[in-house]
């Protein structure tokens, strides 16, 4: 990789040696993919992807093990296997990918490279949610073990909406055929196209110089590649990190909830404990109809749906004493009545007493398997509406971070169609 040449305000993309996968070693291609790491729901959705092929990139980003030590060692032996093995392989030159997904609704289309990083007070890449330490310390120790990043981050950019610059290589490169076509059980299909062209890549990095980045998806991994560039003192590929970016002024991406799951709070004890301070009343099912019933409530202001129970209740209209002393009053106004903002400080801290703690709440994007997971384990889920994305942007923009796990930007990338080595670009 060449790391030289001047520096930039804007986003700095490089092309790489991506590593694929060999189509005529694994079963298809469509049953090595993954969902990305934190989206796979387990220990069900996990186990479905191992038997779907032995050579399920899931084995790399979650590998199992009893302790976090032995399950590192055994990803960075899989994925050197599979090296020798042919499994993978590395593109012959490096390139910056163009990547479609497409199904009956959506169409995204964007660009894959090897992104230089930037700290949050550059404004060049915004985050605009926080993350949970431990998770990054486990993201940082399984990608200095493999010294590869296995999946790409979710970037996202507003363009011109025409088809110039980086649209415009994206445009043309799409009417050629694919290294790789794909279609996963969620009904998706998937393409991937090599650009290689010296001129096509300068348009593309010319036309991202002038532009900053939100992260869609991926704020551990992002906060892992800035920890991981702190630790190495020299210029190379730990100043880069793998993305897809997205122009959302020609793809808009869906916006979605994510969930939470209280593992020890019966919906009882939830209930309960909101007498006097949200207005709880119960909603009909099915699902559908109450996460409509939800939306609705939503418009007005904060509100939740807790499930787990076999019903559905809907809590909404705080009470603004509550909020007054439990919501932090030093942020701007569109954070204070942000649904998480409220359901952290107040319900969680305060209400429920429960501790942020993997222990304590699971993060689920798929509400469906909220609500299964919350009646098996006899807790509650906790279903949000989402957030929009100008919202997510104009905080981002202010330096205000959102709390964690706010918001699921998508589609995401599949995992498994295109990694990077670090070894490789050294």
């Amino acid at each position: 990789m060449n790391t030289s040449g001047p520096a930039h305000r804007g986003l700095r993309l490089v092309p790489f040696r991506g590593l694929r996968y060999v189509p005529e070693r694994v079963g298809s291609l469509a049953a090595v993919t993954s969902p990305p790491y934190d989206v796979v729901v387990r220990p069900d959705g996990l186990h479905h992807l191992e038997s779907a092929d032995p050579h399920n990139i899931v084995r790399l980003i979650l590998p199992q093990a009893d302790t976090a030590a032995a399950r590192n060692k055994q990803a960075a032996e899989t994925l050197d296997h599979w090296l020798a093995e042919g499994i993978l392989a590395p593109d012959p030159t490096p390139a910056l990918y163009v990547y479609e997904q497409r199904n009956a609704e959506i169409l995204q289309r964007g660009i894959v490279g090897a992104l230089a990083l930037s700290s949050p007070d550059e404004g060049v890449v915004l985050p605009h949610e926080d993350v949970m330490a431990h998770v990054v310390e486990d993201r940082a120790d399984l990608m200095r073990s493999t010294a590869a990043h296995l999946e790409p981050l979710l970037l996202t950019y507003r363009g011109n909406g025409d088809a110039s610059g980086a649209a415009g290589v994206v445009e043309r490169t799409v009417d050629r055929p694919p290294l790789l076509a794909t279609t996963t059980e969620d009904g998706f299909r998937h393409r991937l196209w090599a650009v290689t062209d010296p001129a096509d890549r300068a348009e593309i990095v010319t036309d991202l110089a002038r532009h900053q980045a939100l992260i869609a998806d991926g704020h551990h991994r992002w906060a892992t590649y800035l920890r991981l560039q702190r630790e190495h003192t020299t210029p190379g590929p730990w100043d880069f990190g793998l993305v897809l970016l997205v122009d959302t002024a020609r793809y808009p991406l869906r916006v979605r909830a994510i969930h939470r799951l209280l593992h020890r709070l019966p919906v009882a004890d939830a209930l309960a404990a909101l007498t006097g301070l949200f207005r709880v009343r119960d909603v009909e099912g099915p699902l559908p109809h109450a996460l409509d019933v939800l939306a609705g409530a939503a418009a007005e202001g904060n509100a939740f749906l807790l499930a787990g129970d076999g019903g559905f209740h809907l809590v909404d209209r705080p009470d603004p004493a509550l909020l007054r002393r439990t919501v932090p009053a030093d942020r701007p106004a569109a954070w204070r009545s942000l649904d998480a903002t409220v359901l952290h400080a107040a319900l969680l801290d305060h209400v429920w007493r429960i501790p942020d703690a993997p222990e304590h709440i699971g993060y689920i994007h798929d509400t469906a398997a909220a609500v299964e997971q919350a009646e098996r384990r006899v807790g509650t889920a906790v279903l949000m509406h989402p957030v929009r994305e100008d919202v997510v942007r104009d905080l981002a923009r202010q330096g205000v971070t959102m709390p964690r796990k706010s918001t699921s930007f998508g589609p995401k990338p599949a995992s498994g169609l295109v990694l990077r080595s670090l070894t490789l670009d050294d």
